[in-house]
C-alpha cells in the first residue's frame, strides 16, 4: 500500500531525520525518498540518497541529544505537504521549522526545510 503524504512527512521526521542508527535511517530513506531526490535547507542542497544520509548524519553530529517533535497537524495540497516541527533537547528552547515536500509515486522527491525560530544559544 502506498504511503500517504501525511505518512511520508511523519515517517521522514522520525525515521529519517530523527533516526541516529545509520542502517535504520538508510532503510527509511530508501523507502520514503526517490533515488533522484533533492533536499534543501540552510546548510545547502543534497541530491540522492547518499548525500541526504550524510546531511542527516552531520545534523546529528552537530546537535547531539536533540530530538524532533511534530508541532501541528500536516497540511496537504495536491501532491505536496508541510509539517511544522521542533528540534531540541528536553527542557531547552528548541529550533522550530517547517518541512515542505513534493511527492512523486508515493515518495518524496523534493524537500525544502525552512527555519522559523533558532535560539540565540545552541
Amino acid at each position: 500500500m502506498p504511503n500517504t503524504i501525511e505518512t511520508l512527512l511523519r515517517r521522514n521526521l522520525y525515521d529519517v531525520f530523527g533516526e541516529r542508527d545509520a542502517e535504520k535511517r538508510r532503510e527509511a530513506i530508501a523507502q520514503l525518498w526517490t533515488e533522484d531526490c533533492v533536499f534543501i535547507d540552510h546548510s545547502g542542497k543534497s541530491k540522492g540518497h547518499d548525500e541526504l544520509d550524510r546531511a542527516v548524519a552531520a545534523l546529528h553530529q552537530r546537535l547531539p541529544g536533540y530530538i524532533f517533535s511534530q508541532l501541528r497537524p500536516v497540511d496537504l495540497l495536491h501532491e505536496s505537504g508541510r509539517l511544522a516541527w521542533s528540534y531540541g533537547r528536553p527542557g531547552q528552547e528548541p529550533i522550530k521549522g517547517v518541512d515542505v515536500v513534493l511527492v512523486r509515486n508515493s515518495q518524496i522527491y523534493l524537500m525544502l526545510t525552512f527555519l522559523d525560530e533558532v535560539p540565540a544559544k545552541l
